[in-house]
Formats: C-alpha cells, structure tokens, sequence
C-alpha cells in the first residue's frame, strides 16, 4: 500500500471507543495499517519489474476504475484479534462507503458492536455513535486520502480497505508489493474473477479477487499477518458497487439529532500499540 497507515491491525478496525469515550467499533473501508511513516519509514516502491506486465496491468485497471469522481459499495468483513488471554477471537461488519472525490466521504457500520458512522464534508470529520447517542467532530479539510492519514497521525485511528478509496488507488496498493502474481480464477456470486496473492511490507499477506473484466472490481480481499501471534487476519468481501449515484451534499454533513451529545475527540492515552504495519 502507499502509506505504511492501511495495512489491517490486530485490533478491529477504527475504535470510536477509544477515542470519543464509547466502546461501539468503526472499522472504515478501508487495508489498515499500524505505525505511520515517522515510525516505519516512507513507503517504499515495488521492486522493479517484480510483477508481471499482465499482473501490473490489470491492478492497474482496477485502479484506474476506483479513481472514479463518486461511487458506492458495500463489505462484509470478518476480522481477528486478540482477546484478555491471546486468544485470536473475530468480529463482523457490514460496511457501506459513499465516496465523492475529492472530498466527500460517509461510512456506515453494522456490526456485532453495534451501528457507527463516519462522515466528511470538506469542512469536518463526524464520528457517530447511533447506540451511545454520542458523537464528535474535527474540523479538517482536504482529500480523502489526506483526510485518513491525518485521522491516522493525530488519532491513531485504523482504516481497513483505505487503499480502495485513496486519491490514487492503484499508487496506494501498488507501492509495498515486493512479489506476488495471478494463482488462479474463482467464480464469486457468478461473476468470473482472477485470484492474486502478493506478499507487501513488512510482514502482509494479501490475497485479492478482482472481477475479470474491464473494470477489474475487487470482490474479496484477504489479508494475513505473518509474524503476529496465531497469524490474525482480514477477510472482506465486497459487493454493490454502483459509479452511478448522484449524491448530495447534505448525504455528508452530519446534523445530531434530539438527545445526541458532544464528546471530545482525542487520542487514546492507554491505546494498545498497533502492530508493525
């Protein structure tokens, strides 16, 4: 990915509870990652010539199609982590993004923690808790991609799937792929798909099903870290996908309804260390 920030944590996903005091989980569209650029270092690109010109090529469509100015989709999304004991335990989403480029973004979440939503209108972030009737706001601006880091750099925020909604998507998954290549096809809800496995840095597994076609859509995306503790993972599988919403401004700003209250929005003193990537 293009910044060491959306590689899939151990933990899941964003964690409203750990930043605006209630305990409901935000994972956003988002590979997450963990350690930013100050701790790991710039992103670095692929080896050269490292894939195949086929390979290159259809990641590059796939790029090319997730650069378009607003979209939809939806993910179910099953992740690992790691319980009081060790043990790798998982939790599931379901996830539906709205995105217009160059800065409009609104995230729900459905899950076994609850209902969540994230929202950016160019002017600030909202981060809602529907269950907690809690919500806090960032005044921010800039691109979507600028957007997430900041929430990365300042929050310690996670964002899986980021790379698919980057400024520049192809950029973001190409730069930590260091090998890798096509290792079969799949059919996946009757849609025809090439399956590739890549390794990226420093220590990811990504397997990614994209739709075998002009567009290339990804439908599957599964990510697994090989040096953590009982090797946790990321599955996600993707569905929905429609370039021909129209949506409106007011679909991105966030107005609290009767008896929602402000929290302060604040990183997490006592947050558990994100793992490396």
């Amino acid at each position: 990915m293009r910044s060491q920030r959306r590689k899939v944590p151990i933990i899941a996903g964003l964690l409203i509870g750990a930043v605006i005091a209630f305990p409901t989980m935000f994972p956003l569209p988002v590979c997450a990652q963990g350690q930013t650029d100050k701790q790991q270092g710039a992103a670095q690109a692929p080896t050269e010539g490292v894939l195949h010109p086929d390979v290159a090529g259809f990641l590059e469509r796939m790029g090319k199609t997730l650069e378009a100015s607003q979209f939809s989709f939806r993910a179910r999304t099953i992740r690992a982590y790691a319980g009081p004991n060790g043990e790798l335990l998982h939790i599931m989403h379901t996830i539906k993004t709205i995105v217009r480029r160059p800065d409009r973004l609104a995230v729900d979440v459905t899950g076994d923690d609850g209902s969540t939503r994230l929202l950016y209108d160019g002017k600030a972030v909202a981060l809602i808790g529907h269950d907690q009737k809690q919500y806090a706001l960032m005044p921010v601006s800039g691109g979507i991609s600028s957007i997430m880091d900041m929430l990365t750099d300042k929050l310690r925020l996670e964002f899986p799937l980021a790379d698919l909604i980057a400024d520049s998507p192809n950029d973001s998954l190409l730069a930590d792929i260091v090998s890798g290549g096509q290792v079969g096809t799949a059919t996946i809800d009757g849609t025809p798909c090439r399956h590739f496995f890549f390794s990226q840095l420093p220590d990811l597994d990504l397997e990614l099903w994209l739709e075998d076609n002009e567009r290339a859509l990804p439908r599957r995306i599964y990510i697994t870290y090989r040096t953590l503790p009982g090797r946790p993972n990321f599955v996600a599988e993707l569905s929905d996908w429609n370039f021909s919403i129209q949506p409106a401004d007011t679909e991105f700003v966030f107005a609290p309804a009767a008896g929602m209250t402000k929290v302060e929005l604040k990183p997490r003193a006592s947050a558990t260390p994100a793992p490396s990537k």
